[in-house]
């Protein structure tokens, strides 16, 4: 993500997902503020990486993995159920699907219609 790719009028952000997929997702007004003093306070550059460092740096894929590991060691419930970001994906669009049917998760999680994948909305 990109600061380039934050819609703060409308609260959507542009989301580019595997499959070179690129839809709009919307967000919350307070999630939308902090991630752009987030950029601002990091000096991201419009079309730069939106995630870095205080010293500026993009944050990479690896040090994602890496806050995992580093929660788990101060909030041991983190390590036993085995969170992660991909864990957090599937637990939301579950509780979406539960809340507000099957076809909303697959609205919500970019699923098409078409992907064949139908009956599935966490195809493995």
């Amino acid at each position: 993500m990109r600061p380039v790719d934050l819609d703060p009028d409308q609260c959507l952000i542009l989301l580019r997902e595997k499959g070179e997929t690129v839809r709009w997702q919307p967000v919350s007004p307070t999630l939308m503020r902090y991630l752009q003093r987030h950029a601002e306070q990091r000096h991201a550059t419009e079309t730069g990486p939106l995630f870095r460092y205080r010293n500026g740096q993009p944050i990479t894929y690896r040090r994602y993995d890496h806050l995992w590991v580093r929660i788990g060691e101060h909030l041991p419930w983190v390590h036993a159920q085995q969170i992660s970001t991909h864990w957090l994906r599937h637990t939301t669009l579950t509780w979406v699907e539960r809340n507000f049917g099957y076809a909303i998760a697959r609205a919500y999680a970019g699923h098409s219609a078409s992907g064949g994948d139908a009956g599935m909305l966490f195809p493995s």
